[in-house]
C-alpha cells in the first residue's frame, strides 16, 4: 500500500452555541490522505497558523510522503521531524504533522480493520467526558442557565473559562465560579480554564478565592505555561493544576513533568504531533503517576488517545468545537451522562460531511 495523494484545506465553520445570537467561528485544517488501495484517511488540526499549516502540508510534507507506506507512522514522524523541524520548534510544524499523523492512523485502522483507540492500547471503549460550557461571552446569569441545562441532561462534569477582562479581575472570575457552583450543587465536578491569561499574582489570587468551591482542576493559569511559575502556584494551592493542550511535542511536556508543574497532563493530538507523539506523552505521564486529560477541544480525535491508554482520564466536549465536529462529520460519538463510548468502526470511525466541508471552505 502506498500514499497517492495528500491534501490540506482550511475551513471556517459557524458553530451555534446556547444563548448566543451569533455563531462562534471555528477554523480548522482538514487533511485527506489517499492510498492506492482506495483507503482514505482524514486528519484535522485547529486554527493556530492555519494557512501556514495548510501550505506546509501541501508543499513540504506531501512531496515527502507520496509514494510511501502509510502504515509506517513512527518512521514518517521522525523523518518529518529531522527533515523539517531539527530545532524542535512548535506551531506550524506541530499542527501540520498532527493533522497528517491523525490521517495516517485513520488509514492504518481501516487497513487493519480496527478502531484507532484499540491500536493505541485499547484500554476502554467508554471513557469519562466533560462539557466545557462556560464561555467568557456569557454573563453570570447566562453561565448559570447553561450550566443548569447541561446538568439537567445528566452531564456531571463541567468546565468554565476564567480570566475575564483579560485576566485583570480575579474577583469577578471568582464571583462567576461561585454563581455556577451554587447553581449546580456539590455533586457536579467543576473545572476552570484560564488559557494562559493570568499573571502569577492574579492566578494565585483567583486560586485562593475559589478553593472553597471544590474545583477539580485549574487549567493553564499562567502566561506561556511557564513551568517554574506553574510549579510555584501548585505548591500554594490545593486545587490541582493542569496544562499542556497546545504544547507541540514530547519535550515541552517533559518540561512540565520534571518541574513538577502539573497534577494532570493535557496532550491534544491535533497539536502535539498526532497519535504517534501523543501516546509517548501519555507514557511519560504514566511514569510520573499522572493522568492525562483532553484539553483544548476536538473530542472526536482526542477520545481515541484517552480510550487507548490506562491513564487516559477524560475527554473534553468544548461546546463550539464539539458542534464543529458534529457539523463536519456525520453522526460522530456523543457524550451521555458523563461518559462517551467510542465506535468499533475501523480507523477513527468518522465520515466527513462533504457538503458542510464544501460550504465552509476557505480560499
Amino acid at each position: 500500500m502506498k500514499i497517492t495523494r495528500l491534501e490540506a484545506t482550511t475551513h471556517r465553520v459557524p458553530a451555534t452555541v446556547p444563548l448566543l445570537h451569533e455563531p462562534i467561528m471555528r477554523e480548522i485544517v482538514f487533511v485527506r490522505l489517499e492510498t492506492d488501495t482506495g483507503v482514505t484517511g482524514y486528519g484535522l488540526s485547529g486554527p493556530i497558523q492555519r494557512f501556514a499549516t495548510r501550505e506546509l502540508i501541501n508543499k513540504e510534507i506531501a512531496p515527502l510522503l507520496i509514494g510511501k507506506d502509510p502504515l509506517a507512522t513512527e518512521r514518517h514522524w521522525y523523518d518529518l521531524f529531522y527533515r523539517l523541524n531539527p530545532r524542535a520548534q512548535t506551531g506550524t510544524w506541530s499542527s501540520g504533522v498532527s493533522a497528517v499523523d491523525i490521517a495516517l492512523w485513520d488509514v492504518k485502522g481501516k487497513h487493519l480493520g480496527q478502531p484507532v483507540w484499540r491500536l493505541l492500547g485499547g484500554y476502554s471503549a467508554t471513557v469519562p467526558a466533560y462539557i466545557t460550557f462556560g464561555l467568557l461571552e456569557y454573563s453570570r446569569e447566562q453561565l448559570v442557565e447553561v450550566a443548569k441545562n447541561f446538568t439537567a441532561q445528566g452531564h456531571d462534569k463541567l468546565k468554565m473559562v476564567v480570566a475575564i477582562h483579560g485576566g485583570q479581575d480575579p474577583a469577578e472570575d471568582a464571583a462567576r465560579v461561585r454563581a455556577v457552583r451554587e447553581a449546580v450543587g456539590d455533586q457536579v465536578q467543576l473545572m476552570v480554564d484560564a488559557n494562559y491569561l493570568f499573571s502569577f499574582p492574579h492566578a494565585l489570587d483567583l486560586a485562593k478565592r475559589i478553593e472553597p468551591y471544590g474545583i477539580t482542576w485549574f487549567e493553564e493559569p499562567v502566561y506561556g505555561n511557564d513551568a517554574r511559575l506553574l510549579a510555584n502556584l501548585r505548591r500554594q494551592t490545593r486545587i490541582p493544576i493542569s496544562a499542556g493542550q497546545n504544547e507541540g511535542h514530547k519535550w515541552r511536556h517533559r518540561e512540565l513533568l520534571v518541574h513538577e508543574a502539573v497534577d494532570i497532563l493535557q496532550p491534544n493530538v491535533v497539536y502535539v504531533g498526532g497519535y504517534t507523539e501523543g501516546v509517548k506523552v501519555a507514557a511519560m505521564a504514566q511514569a510520573y503517576n499522572l493522568p492525562i486529560a483532553n484539553g483544548g477541544g476536538w473530542p472526536h480525535h482526542n477520545m481515541h488517545l484517552i480510550a487507548g491508554v490506562a491513564n487516559g482520564w477524560r475527554v473534553e466536549f468544548h461546546v463550539p468545537m464539539w458542534v464543529t465536529g458534529e457539523m463536519i462529520f456525520r453522526d460522530p460519538p456523543k457524550p451521555s451522562r458523563g461518559t462517551v463510548t467510542l465506535t468499533e468502526r475501523p480507523g477513527l470511525g468518522l465520515t466527513p460531511n462533504e457538503e458542510a466541508l464544501k460550504d465552509t471552505l476557505e480560499p
